[in-house]
């Protein structure tokens, strides 16, 4: 199932097992994205709040970077190259920018299975009542994904490294719009073998230290 209210400024959400929800975010705010049980992922899209043709692009990001895995302090970047996002503080450093959000075809060609629940989809119906259409959902930065690549560049997808209450948290450098997907992949054990929540806190204060508080 897939859930498409809009979360308000300065709000959080549990967002549940393969389902998302969409938000908003004003330049300065931090988005929390909290692994409530840990070894889920969560695929995260955003796009400028104002001009939905400027959207997060991972693969500017790789090119910004001049690498393919991020790091606590770098900018996620948009296809105009200007910075969206800032990564101010990670738990975990694991997370990919590589893998596009699971969608219908990847269940279908990989596992024979038609009809799966799936990001790219929950994601659309996450950010459709705010004018986002299919084709702008930018390709996600995929927080919390294990995914490797080998010697002879084949990625090799690996359990989620999160634990339960690891958290990362983002500023937003523009007013953004944006959605969190909790991944329902569950053919592999990249989200450690189950489904399970994601909290997502929106809002213009940094949260408590997550050590302290209980989800």
């Amino acid at each position: 199932m897939s859930a498409s209210r809009l979360i308000p400024h300065g709000h959080e959400t549990h967002v549940a097992p393969a389902s998302a929800r969409a938000f908003v975010a004003r330049s300065g705010d931090y988005i929390t994205v909290v692994d409530v049980e840990g070894q889920q992922i969560g695929d995260f899209v955003a796009l400028n709040a104002a001009d939905h043709k400027e959207r997060l692009s991972t693969c500017h990001t790789r090119s910004e970077l001049r690498r393919i895995y991020v790091r606590e302090g770098d900018c996620l970047y948009t296809n105009t190259r200007r910075p969206l996002l800032e990564i101010v503080e990670d738990r975990v450093a694991c997370h990919d920018i590589l893998i596009p959000a699971c969608d219908p075809t990847f269940y279908e060609h990989r596992f024979g299975i038609t009809g799966h629940l799936n990001c790219f989809d929950n994601l659309a119906a996450a950010l459709t009542e705010h004018g986002v259409e299919r084709w702008e959902i930018p390709e996600p930065f995929n927080i919390f994904q294990n995914t490797r690549v080998d010697a002879e560049g084949y990625f090799v997808p690996r359990p989620a490294l999160s634990r339960p209450g690891d958290r990362i948290v983002l500023r937003a450098l523009m007013d953004v719009v944006g959605a969190l997907s909790a991944c329902a992949h569950d053919q592999a054990p990249v989200n450690g073998g189950k489904l399970t929540p994601l909290l997502l806190v929106i809002g213009p204060n940094r949260p408590v230290d997550a050590s302290r508080r209980q989800y």
